[in-house]
């Protein structure tokens, strides 16, 4: 346990002991993913799926953790299991090189303790969603836009992107990433999103703590202001 001895000021030994045998799913392995990977493992969660059809291209360079100029044009998916075994070695991954599909979705995430979104569209999130309801797993959404970021935590039957995404109603994938694009994806939102997402499922995990379900952190670093909004 030396290695996690540092959690120990915050988590209690038994705590540490028990997420070596939880298990995760991270869909999605870019800006927000490759935070949400790297943090997930020096925690020391015991199994990290990671799923991702994408490679590494250029513009990924300013904010993707997982990216460097030696990985361009390969697997986010099979870079971010390389990268696990480099950081825990305790820990196993899973690597799934697709994209999350309605015809995909419950085989790969099935079994699973917990669902990490790092989607960067409204339609595979509304997919994730449904398919975490309907396996009965809970769900740590977080979403970046320029200066903007926002995180909540949904558990089956809340339906909370129903209400955050009305209009759209997940129909609309270009929307989506559109709206994402115009904002801008500097490298500091992915990274703060992602910590607040992973304090968020550790405490899901251990049963502890004030969680975001049923509200929603809207983060605005440009005039920081961070408030949070009962999305019921």
């Amino acid at each position: 346990m030396e290695r996690y001895i540092r959690n120990e000021k915050m988590l209690t030994h038994e705590e540490n002991l028990s997420l070596a045998d939880r298990k995760i799913c991270v869909v999605g392995c870019g800006g927000l993913g490759g935070y949400l990977i790297e943090m997930s493992a020096r925690l020391g969660i015991g199994e990290i799926t990671v799923v991702d059809g994408d490679v590494f291209e250029l513009s990924n360079l300013n904010r993707q953790l997982l990216s460097d100029e030696e990985v361009l044009g390969r697997s986010k998916s099979e870079i971010a299991a390389i990268r696990v075994k480099k950081v825990n070695s305790l820990v196993t991954v899973n690597i799934v090189r697709e994209r999350l599909t309605e015809e995909n979705a419950h085989e790969i995430s099935r079994d699973h303790d917990l669902i990490l979104d790092g989607l960067d569209n409204i339609a595979s999130r509304m997919i994730l969603q449904n398919t975490a309801e309907e396996l009965g797993i809970p769900l740590v959404h977080g979403a970046i836009s320029g200066w903007y970021g926002q995180v909540t935590t949904i558990f089956p039957g809340d339906r909370s992107f129903d209400i955050i995404y009305p209009a759209l109603d997940g129909k609309n994938d270009e929307a989506g990433i559109d709206s994402i694009n115009e904002m801008g994806n500097p490298s500091f939102t992915p990274a703060l999103v992602a910590s607040i997402q992973i304090a968020e499922a550790l405490k899901v995990l251990l049963g502890k703590g004030d969680i975001l379900r049923h509200k929603l952190l809207y983060i605005d670093t440009l005039n920081h202001e961070y408030n949070v909004l009962n999305i019921r």
